[in-house]
């Protein structure tokens, strides 16, 4: 490790790094300062063969955290070591260090004192929404286009469906024939489903610049429990603002498992809906007002979106996503689907919902 540290420009003196139990994809180290008082850092391990390109992943990330940190300048914040992410370069001025194993890594400068939640309650969910409703208005006026996607096609229905078409067609695990139901009830909502890729090439509908995971956990607390940073932005990239809030609903506002195999569980929190609602809308106010109508489309369209993803690796013999037993797939699918019949039996709630707090 201190092999890997000797190459960023680090102003003072750390101790040895310890690990930092965050996050499945990259591994996390605290690395504290030797004295107290000074800056201690995040140093993390990119996960490259989820991230290939990682030139394209550290650029989103710098022009991201420049973006956030000239607005908060601009608007005479205080504090802003803890608003918002900054990355430390190596020696020679890049954004990660490429090890001679292969390996790349690099260093953040620790936000602290802060902490994060794991729970979503109506409290936390309006500070959540917030938060990232914050995240979006301070970078829509961000080209969409100057991010690369660090992951191709990660919120891209039509393509989604292309790849479970190919696992259809292929078959390999020999699955297909159990599941009509399942294939039935993804292909009526077809169509519906890729509605948001063809507003966008109709020029209807407008692409800015996403989280792509927002969680309650990718958001740091201050000391007073106020939301102050967004973190985790390997998957900030273009996309529908409708997406990021639908991804959050997905799991905060279920009142299941994602992988519940009790579909009965399954329902849609308003409480969870409202309260994320109420404090997203505060702070999104670069919306349009097609995409606030769009809000609970959202929620399906994510929902139909895992559908889709779960069943592909069910098909294709569980390739992708790790399982505990032998049909977990096939029951988050089934989980997943139903939380798409729930969502679009709410529909109307939500909408009215909407339409109270804009």
């Amino acid at each position: 490790m201190k092999e890997i540290l000797s190459h960023f420009a680090i102003p003072n003196e750390v101790a040895e790094p310890q690990p930092l139990r965050i996050g499945f994809i990259n591994d996390s180290f605290v690395v504290p300062a030797k004295r107290v008082g000074e800056t201690s850092y995040c140093l993390q391990r990119i996960n490259h063969r989820v991230f290939t390109n990682v030139d394209g992943l550290m650029n989103n990330i710098r022009l991201v955290t420049d973006h956030i940190r000239e607005k908060l300048i601009a608007a005479g914040e205080t504090d802003i070591e803890r608003k918002v992410l900054r990355l430390i370069p190596t020696k020679d001025g890049k954004l990660y260090f490429r090890s001679p194993a292969g390996y790349y890594w690099r260093l953040y400068v620790l936000v602290e004192p802060a902490t994060s939640q794991e729970k979503v309650t109506p409290a936390s969910a309006e500070l959540t929404g917030q938060a990232f409703g914050r995240f979006q208005c301070q970078l829509a006026d961000l080209p969409f286009d100057a991010l690369c996607e660090s992951i191709p096609n990660f919120h891209n229905m039509e393509f989604r469906l292309q790849q479970l078409d190919e696992a259809l067609s292929a078959d390999i695990a020999g699955r297909k024939a159990a599941c009509k139901d399942i294939i039935a009830a993804i292909d009526k909502r077809r169509e519906m489903m890729c509605l948001a890729e063809r507003l966008f090439r109709e020029g209807k509908l407008q692409k800015h610049i996403n989280h792509c995971d927002t969680k309650v956990n990718n958001v740091l607390f201050d000391e007073k429990g106020r939301p102050i940073c967004i973190v985790d932005l390997d998957t900030v990239m273009p996309g529908f603002v409708f997406s990021d809030f639908g991804d959050f609903m997905r799991t905060a506002a279920n009142t299941g498992l994602e992988d519940d195999p009790n579909l009965d569980n399954i329902h849609v929190d308003l409480e969870i809906f409202e309260a994320y609602t109420r404090g997203y809308l505060k702070e999104a106010t670069f919306l349009t007002p097609l995409e606030k109508e769009m809000l609970p489309y959202g929620c399906r369209l994510l929902s139909y979106m895992q559908t889709v993803r779960f069943f592909t690796d069910w098909l294709n013999g569980d390739t992708y996503y790790k399982i505990q037993y032998p049909e977990h797939n096939l029951v988050r699918t089934r989980a997943q689907l139903r939380l798409v019949e729930e969502q679009e039996k709410s529909r109307e709630a939500m909408e009215t919902i909407i339409k109270k707090l804009s």
